[in-house]
């Protein structure tokens, strides 16, 4: 008997060391580049092309970042990507905000002021989710002309709110279904209106949804570059466009460090999110996963 406990206990032990070592290399893999980016941005140029892009810096040195924030040449302009970033900035939190307050408000709608066609009308936003960036380029850019918005931050605001009400109605729309409508009627017998209910009731109870449509709006809008690229211009682009362009822009040896340390500053932003607000985003999801 012991010895069938002794083997049993045995096996799991083999078992656990065979999935920990592989979640182990596995993750190796995945951070490599991460620790290539990182290392490469803090050595000098002399040592990259002397050494390895894998090894510790011998001496560590923040000049690549330095260069990369307010030195860098993206086209003709040295300016760095700090005029960038703040474009990015400027863009991405009005956008966040208003996709995601007007998708809480179609979820809302589509789920406790049902009206005739309310399912079909659900249907064809659930259909944008699945359009391509590239199908919707062309009327997107005729409408940003008429509005006179063309290779403005304004216009990619506008571009990037009306594509993330798809995913944004999506979340809301699903996690409000979990909510019962009892909650709506005996607010509307104590005389709430429609936005006083919104506003007290549904959003408090929506507090993981919300986080989860602005870290996903965040990141979505933040990350994109064919947007950025096609519908700005000169100083109006966002940071993904001015680091593409620092990473082509060569004036003699290619500056491996200034590029890494850009690239890590245009992602910084992302990392930060899911470090700080990661659990929720999966704790949001699976809030909104039972109904729907």
């Amino acid at each position: 008997m012991a010895t069938k406990y002794g083997s049993t206990a045995r096996s799991r032990r083999h078992g656990r060391i065979l999935i920990y070592g592989s979640l182990v290399v596995l993750a190796a893999i995945y951070l490599m580049p991460l620790w290539v980016m990182i290392t490469t941005s803090l050595k000098s140029l002399d040592e990259i092309y002397g050494g390895s892009f894998i090894g510790l810096p011998k001496a560590v040195t923040f000049e690549a970042w330095a260069r990369a924030w307010n030195q860098a040449c993206i086209g003709t302009s040295c300016t760095g990507l700090q005029p960038y970033f703040i474009n990015s900035l400027m863009m991405v939190i009005p956008a966040v905000l208003l996709s995601t307050g007007l998708g809480a408000l179609n979820g809302y709608v589509l789920t406790k002021w049902r009206f005739r066609g309310s399912n079909l009308i659900f249907g064809l936003i659930l259909f944008g989710c699945f359009l391509p960036f590239q199908a919707v380029l062309l009327p997107i850019a005729q409408v940003l002309g008429k509005l006179g918005l063309s290779g403005s931050i304004t216009g990619l605001i506008l571009v990037h709110t009306v594509y993330g009400l798809c995913f944004t109605t999506l979340f809301f729309r699903n996690y409000f279904v979990t909510i019962p409508d009892e909650l709506v009627k005996a607010a509307q017998i104590d005389g709430a209106g429609f936005l006083r209910i919104f506003i007290s009731i549904m959003l408090p109870a929506a507090l993981p949804i919300i986080v989860v449509s602005c870290i996903w709006q965040f990141t979505q809008i933040w990350n994109d570059f064919l947007f950025g690229v096609s519908f700005t211009t000169g100083d109006a682009t966002p940071v993904t466009v001015a680091l593409n362009n620092i990473v082509n822009v060569t004036m003699g040896r290619k500056q491996y460090n200034v590029d890494m340390a850009a690239a890590m500053i245009a992602a910084l932003p992302t990392l930060l999110v899911y470090v700080v607000a990661g659990r929720y985003f999966v704790r949001g999801l699976t809030a909104g996963a039972v109904k729907g």
